[in-house]
């Protein structure tokens, strides 16, 4: 039952994430990956707030390995960041890097103590 809630997370996520990375990418002519950007801060902000709700097993599956695994997308920065470099724009896949990990850091953290503020 677990994988199938994983599944229908991910039925979800994987379009969602489609459309928001080619709605933002479309409004930015940069080279900077900022569709990518978005959904794996957006997710992280949403996992932060799952895993601070301990909502159990079947949710967890369902809307955090499922949903926001199928949203974010490791993958996709470390192809982007790599082809960054070797397009020679060094500058941009250092703050891809930088600026990924701090806001999705940063988002999981907001999520969870939003998460926990508003339950308490």
């Amino acid at each position: 039952m677990t994988a199938v809630l994983v599944f229908l997370g991910g039925m979800l996520g994987a379009p969602v994430r489609y459309s928001i990375d080619k709605v933002v990418q479309s409004r930015h002519d940069t080279l900077f990956p900022w569709g990518t950007l978005t959904v794996n801060v957006v997710g992280s902000a949403i996992l932060g707030g799952l895993t601070a709700a301990s909502l159990g097993t079947s949710w967890g599956a369902l809307a955090g390995v499922g949903f926001c695994g199928a949203l974010t997308t490791y993958s996709t920065f470390g192809y982007e960041t790599m082809r960054l470099i070797e397009l020679r724009a060094y500058g941009y896949a250092l703050a891809n890097v930088f600026v990924s990990l701090a806001a999705g850091l940063g988002a999981a953290i907001l999520g969870s103590a939003a998460t926990q503020w508003m339950v308490a």
